[in-house]
């Protein structure tokens, strides 16, 4: 069956395997899941994510990161969606939970956060919330 949200599907299996603590999580790939990855990896929100190659779209997998038993992301949201896009431009994007967590942007630069966003003085689509 066609997938109408992976990016939705993807924060569902972080946020699953975060609760039932899973060392990683498998993904099906694509070049958008990997970046969003690489912005997690950077943050601080994950350990690693390796992408494998299989016959098909390819799988990325993602080692989630604990303190104690607590999962680093506390908890995750989507903000675009395939019914109701959301952009801001680089002025009006608010800080997450006042700076506790992140916001990832696709723009024409390329995925960023929230704060480099800003920084960069770009705007673009707000894919979702993390802290």
């Amino acid at each position: 069956m066609a997938m109408s949200d992976p990016i939705a599907d993807m924060l569902t299996r972080i946020r699953n395997g975060g609760k039932a603590e899973f060392a990683k999580v498998d993904i099906p790939g694509s070049k958008l899941k990997v970046e969003m990855a690489r912005v997690l990896k950077e943050q601080g929100y994950i350990k690693n994510y390796k992408f494998l190659e299989d016959n098909k779209q390819g799988i990325l997998r993602v080692y989630l990161k604990y303190f104690g038993k607590k999962p680093a992301i506390y908890g995750l949201e989507r903000v675009s969606k395939p019914s109701r896009r959301v952009y801001k431009k680089s002025k009006d994007i608010k800080p997450v939970l006042n700076g506790l967590g992140i916001s990832i942007l696709s723009t024409s630069k390329g995925l960023m956060t929230d704060k480099q966003a800003r920084n960069e003085n770009v705007g673009g689509e707000v894919l979702c919330n993390i802290w």
